[in-house]
């Protein structure tokens, strides 16, 4: 009779708990999902901080899943096509300074070299391929947001983010990021 008793009230604890747990912002945000305007928006914002910082700002993206890079279920990254190399990744920090243009994803798809092309128009773009979810195994549909940045004494720099998502198109997400502005960069 006393574990039984012990047990319920156990269970009104957890309960009495479960408010506060939900509106814990770090519980909410694991399973949150990101938004393509939030995607678009974040790439735009890593640009420009890339710009500003240059070289020394490739650090702060990198193996560091708590950076203001990293949010719901995505995350920034930053490549060279030029130098054929992952400059930062901060879920996957054994991507970083590894080749990129001949990795497939599952569907066979050389993805960076999809990606360095969408990424060189003054407007960036999107680029759809098969990626596994952090902390998946499986690939997913993801499609990714990519767009150069100016960073002093390193050309040829792309950042992107992405979504999983089964059904926005590239060509509704390119829409819908001409629409979404780029921050104003600061007059020399």
């Amino acid at each position: 009779m006393r574990k039984q008793r012990l047990g319920l009230a156990g269970l009104a604890l957890l309960l009495s708990a479960a408010p506060a747990l939900a509106a814990d912002p770090n519980t909410a945000t694991a399973t949150a999902t990101a938004t393509p305007e939030e995607v678009v928006s974040k790439v735009h914002e890593a640009s420009q901080y890339l710009h500003d910082k240059g070289l020394a700002g490739f650090s702060d993206f990198n193996n560091n899943k708590d950076a203001r890079w990293v949010w719901k279920d995505s995350y920034v990254f930053v490549f060279s096509c030029r130098d054929d190399v992952m400059i930062a990744h901060p879920l996957r920090p054994d991507l970083v300074g590894k080749p990129i243009l001949q990795m497939r994803d599952d569907k066979d798809h050389q993805l960076f070299k999809d990606m360095c092309k969408a990424g060189t128009g003054q407007s960036g773009g999107w680029v759809e391929y098969w990626w596994p979810k952090p902390g998946e195994a499986k690939a997913s549909r993801k499609i990714s947001f990519v767009q150069s940045a100016n960073v002093s004494f390193k050309p040829d720099v792309l950042v992107g983010a992405g979504i999983y998502d089964d059904k926005m198109t590239v060509d509704e997400l390119n829409k819908l990021a001409q629409q979404t502005k780029q921050p104003q960069k600061d007059a020399p």
